[in-house]
């Protein structure tokens, strides 16, 4: 019960303070702020792009403690982001203009914390398409990065890879908090949405 406890604990100020670090960092700026050649840049893109880590991890968190048991409901909203995600980033790379797709992924943090604070539990499909929409705009925001490049599916790949990683430790937090400490869950959540929030007022002021 002791080691059970520790790492609800570790988990949790995990999440807290990539919170806290959010906060002082800035949205997605576009090609001239990362370098993607290889699938290990695509993987490490997601961990230091404070936005997409934030509402990655917010879509496991949410979809751990809106479920009512552990089963296939957990996945719908991981699935669901990973697989737009995808289909954006293709987007992406053909070109295709989306507008606002700054605003997007700032609304994207603000949506995804309030889903943590609240835990609005809604069905499979309706979760996966919510967080879907978001996904394509960080999708479409990765590939208008990659487009161009000799190796952009490769980057593309370990971006996805990360992806899945970061639902799968949302996930596993937010089931070890989602009983006595799920305050913790939602102090996070709410770090999201304000980090969202106060992007998203930049960003249209």
């Amino acid at each position: 019960m002791r080691i059970a406890l520790s790492h609800r604990h570790t988990a949790a100020l995990f999440f807290m303070a990539a919170s806290a670090i959010s906060t002082g960092a800035s949205a997605h700026t576009g090609a001239d702020s990362h370098i993607h050649n290889s699938f290990l840049s695509g993987f490490a893109h997601p961990l230091f792009g404070m936005d997409h880590l934030a509402a990655m991890v917010a879509v496991g968190l949410w979809s751990a403690l809106a479920a009512r048991r552990a089963g296939p409901e957990l996945l719908w909203g991981p699935v669901g982001f990973a697989a737009l995600l995808l289909a954006g980033a293709v987007m992406g790379l053909q070109g295709v203009a989306l507008p606002a797709v700054e605003p997007m992924i700032a609304a994207s943090l603000l949506a995804t914390g309030l889903l943590v604070v609240s835990r609005l539990r809604v069905p499979g499909i309706v979760a996966a398409l919510g967080v879907g929409v978001f996904a394509v705009f960080h999708g479409v925001a990765h590939g208008y990065e990659l487009a161009g490049s000799d190796s952009a599916w490769q980057t593309l790949a370990g971006m996805l890879a990360a992806t899945v990683l970061l639902h799968g430790v949302g996930l596993a937090a937010g089931w070890a908090l989602r009983e006595r400490h799920v305050w913790m869950a939602r102090l996070a959540g709410a770090g999201v949405a304000a980090f969202g929030g106060a992007l998203l007022l930049q960003q249209v002021a």
